[in-house]
């Protein structure tokens, strides 16, 4: 008895599924992709609970007839591709016809659809149709996807948490509109507004609806080609980075792609202008002739393989690194003319006004230039009234047995310092030695919840991108636990109305903004490890660096300071901050002992 039998095509729909659709965005990115192959110029996204419930998505294209309805959810349906040689010539974003069958089969689905001379609707449950019926849906396709998951309790339980769900369809839906600005986009969650697009064409407008105006100020367009490649687009400015990869919207003939070696190459771009570990802002579509790429290479066609991808990274190289030289990227400081009036209500803030004006200056910027700090302003000193809560450095601990008292003698280039006792010579990294201290002292004072704050005379605005501050806002009890009073201000934006005294005086809105990038790169949290980040991360940008060259007594300052910590033998990264010859051993360096 043959034990191989054909799959039963329901079955092998659920098991499509779970290739195709892991997550809620899954879903919203196959439908947005056909809304987009149908040619439409407006799509209106609506989600209900973050799309667990309800996903809607309504498109103005040019819909199908009931034949076409009915055929759409079968499995391998596609009107994209006709024969072997369409698939080396692929224009299409869809075109497997697997995403609609696949969807159908794990939830309830209702198709409403017009092609201008018949509408349809197609009721699905399970992957089963239920009826087929007319409808008055004027031209367009409007597909409703209701609970996801409901008979596959296994892959809902499973599904990440419903913030990061919502930040990841946000996070699509700004590529999308970003791949598409001619294209109007519209997306909701139980009808608040994330995003909204006007369709016009003006790429540096969909970059403002998402970023907001301090980025698109600071983006520079460029274009460049060969014979292969075209590639066109934005880039931001050095000065303006964030901490994850995800800012880096890399496009191939309008399909969003993740493809390692193509943001590689854009960070090498970039070498020298940005440090490790953060990304710029860069929106780059690449245009090619479709038999030079693949995209069959992964289910959701969000990788792609290249030919001749050395002759695309050379492009991309000059096209980034020869505007960057010619430009002027020294930040200058330029007071805002009309505060009151952007920040009381960004509503009337005139885009097209902004925007052109800064088509015609693309090469102007703006930035508050950081001043250098004197140690005094790095200042560890906390001894405090007896009756505070605060940290004291000033005390003798027994920690200073550790290490003895070391007397500095000078610098050398401008980061290491040379310090003696009795026992012998010591070398000492300023920068690590700075970083301990000031670890130590933002790890102690926000574990001491004593809400000792600092209330702002003008409250310090933060604009995010939507899918950032969703993920913010679901842990706005991180900066309430810091002792941050913060609240939301308009669209994606937050008000900082005091913060915590141990924040650092001069670059507050600096450490603000460090603490959110944590919180919005961190997937999970542990309440202490956030903490230790945040310590981390701040201590690294307020301490001593090279080359700042410092008085003796600052150094003995410095040393005393360090040797009253709880480790003051490494920086919180792992480092040594102390190198030690003893007396004995310099003297055999120089011959004055014999073994």
């Amino acid at each position: 008895m043959s034990r191989i039998k054909v799959m039963d095509e329901n079955l092998a729909n659920k098991i499509a599924a779970g290739e195709v659709v892991e997550k809620t965005m899954n879903v919203v990115k196959e439908l947005v992709e056909n809304a987009i192959d149908a040619k439409s110029s407006s799509i209106k996204i609506d989600l209900i609970d973050r799309g667990v419930k309800e996903i809607t998505v309504t498109d103005d294209g040019i819909g199908m007839d009931r034949n076409d309805a009915t055929l759409a959810f079968s499995r391998h349906a596609t009107s994209k591709l006709k024969d072997l040689e369409d698939l080396f010539n692929i224009e299409s974003l869809g075109f497997r016809g697997e995403a609609l069958p696949s969807i159908a089969s794990v939830s309830h689905v209702t198709l409403k659809t017009s092609d201008g001379i018949t509408g349809t609707e197609v009721i699905i449950h399970g992957g089963n149709i239920e009826s087929v019926s007319n409808s008055d849906l004027k031209k367009g396709t409007q597909i409703t996807v209701k609970d996801l998951f409901y008979n596959t309790p296994v892959r809902l339980k499973y599904l990440k948490n419903l913030y990061i769900e919502l930040s990841n369809i946000v996070e699509y839906v700004n590529k999308m509109a970003l791949s598409f600005p001619n294209i109007k986009f519209v997306l909701t969650n139980n009808d608040k507004v994330l995003l909204n697009t006007d369709g016009s064409g003006n790429l540096l407008k969909v970059i403002y609806n998402i970023y907001g105006l301090d980025v698109s100020k600071k983006m520079i367009k460029i274009e460049k080609e060969n014979r292969d490649y075209k590639i066109e687009g934005y880039i931001s400015y050095p000065e303006v980075t964030r901490s994850t990869r995800s800012v880096i919207t890399t496009l191939v003939n309008g399909r969003i792609i993740r493809n390692n070696d193509l943001i590689k190459c854009i960070l090498d771009s970039y070498h020298t202008y940005i440090h490790e570990g953060k990304y710029p802002i860069v929106v780059l579509n690449i245009e090619a002739d479709p038999y030079l790429i693949d995209v069959n290479i992964h289910p959701t066609k969000m990788d792609i393989k290249f030919s001749s991808f050395d002759i695309l990274k050379e492009l991309i190289n000059k096209a980034i690194t020869s505007k960057l030289e010619e430009l002027t990227l020294i930040p200058k400081i330029e007071a805002p003319s009309n505060t009151e009036s952007i920040y009381t209500n960004p509503s009337k803030i005139d885009l097209t006004k902004i925007i052109d004006n800064y088509i015609e200056n693309n090469d102007k910027t703006t930035s508050i230039v950081e001043e250098n700090k004197s140690l005094e302003e790095l200042s560890f000193d906390f001894e405090v009234s007896e009756n505070s809560n605060e940290i004291s450095y000033n005390k003798d601990t027994d920690n200073t047995e550790r290490v003895k008292k070391m007397y500095p003698v000078g610098l050398v280039h401008g980061t290491y310092i040379i310090a003696e006792n009795e026992d012998g010579m010591y070398m000492i990294d300023q920068h690590a030695a700075n970083e301990r201290i000031n670890y130590e002292k933002y790890l102690k004072a926000m574990g001491t919840h004593d809400n000792k704050m600092i209330d702002l005379l003008i409250p310090i605005r933060i604009e995010l991108p939507a899918n950032d501050f969703i993920i913010l806002k679901e842990h706005m009890n991180l900066l309430e636990e810091l002792n941050f009073v913060v609240e939301e201000f308009g669209n994606n934006a937050i008000l900082i109305r005091s913060h915590p005294f141990w924040l650092p005086s001069g670059n507050v809105e600096e450490a603000i903004r460090k603490i959110i990038d944590i919180i919005i790169s961190k997937e999970s949290f542990d309440s202490y490890k956030f903490t230790e980040k945040v310590a981390i991360t701040l201590a690294c940008k307020m301490s001593i660096k090279a080359n700042d060259h410092i008085s003796l007594s600052d150094m003995e300052y410095l040393l005393d300071t360090l040797r009253k910590t709880d480790n003051p033998f490494t920086c919180p990264h792992g480092r040594p901050t102390i190198i030690s010859y003893s007396k004995y051993e310099l003297e055999k360096l120089f011959k004055r002992a014999m073994d």
